[in-house]
């Protein structure tokens, strides 16, 4: 049975509210989004792309497989090839149904990926030499490095790590290490370790879709690295909204 976490009730109050997020502005049609006939955003139009003739990721996307936030590895048979003391972990939280040890759950960041399966909307900005991604929840935000700098031998640990960035075709491949190990991968609980290494693959098959395709990477408590593909939709017409986790909070004394 799929546990249901205090964090993970908020994120999805927050989430059902996405229709009314506009409201908190005049509405605009922004001039770069391609409508159909009778003016709704034509999400199956193709992929922008930037001058220099990349894929342009940017947008405000939620994610539209909410299942692999509850379990990134549902699709492994098997499941994740966890590590024995790392399967131990994993199977004493998943009988936790209140979750009341999951970072979010006590307004604790989500770490990578986990944030990006969170219910809540983000935000992407490319600026010169960076990506920058906005979370709408618990007001997070990422930096992922363009320009060719590599990440020190020894970094301190990390909620979101340190990630650097690199054009494959079509993808951006995103790596990010130097994590702290405190993060769950879902929420189900599977566990890190400072030895994490994340791979994503970012990929913009039309206008309102976004493929992301995570390699984990963690030899501490996986037995070999594992990869899951997530999907996320594009929110043209709206914008994020401020996240203040422990305002008016009443979960964590249940």
């Amino acid at each position: 049975m799929q546990k249901f976490s205090a964090a993970l009730a908020v994120l999805i109050v927050l989430g059902c509210g996405l229709s009314v997020v506009e409201a908190q502005w005049v509405p605009r049609m922004p001039p770069n989004v391609p409508r159909t006939a009778d003016g709704r955003p034509d999400l199956s139009a193709p992929a922008p792309r930037t001058a220099d003739g990349r894929p342009d990721l940017s947008g405000i996307w939620q994610p539209a497989s909410l299942p692999y936030f509850r379990d990134l590895a549902r699709d492994i048979p098997g499941g994740a090839p966890m590590q024995p003391w790392a399967a131990a972990v994993y199977k004493e939280r998943s009988a936790d149904l209140h979750a009341k040890d999951e970072p979010d759950a006590n307004c604790l960041p989500q770490g990578v990926p986990k944030i990006n399966g969170a219910p809540a909307p983000w935000k992407v900005i490319p600026v010169p030499g960076a990506v920058v991604i906005l979370y709408e929840a618990f007001g997070q935000w990422r930096q992922i490095q363009m320009d060719g700098r590599t990440v020190a031998k020894d970094p301190n640990p990390s909620w979101l790590g340190y990630s650097t960035g690199r054009w494959d075709g079509d993808a951006l491949v995103v790596t990010t290490v130097g994590l702290n190990g405190k993060t769950w991968l879902d929420t189900s609980g599977h566990p890190t370790t400072e030895a994490l290494t994340v791979t994503e693959r970012f990929r913009r098959p039309m206008f309102g879709e976004m493929e992301i395709e995570i390699t984990i990477d963690d030899p501490k408590a996986y037995t070999r690295p594992w990869t899951a593909t997530h999907r996320a939709r594009l929110l043209p017409d709206t914008e994020l909204l401020e996240f203040v986790c422990l305002e008016n909070e009443k979960f964590q004394k249940h």
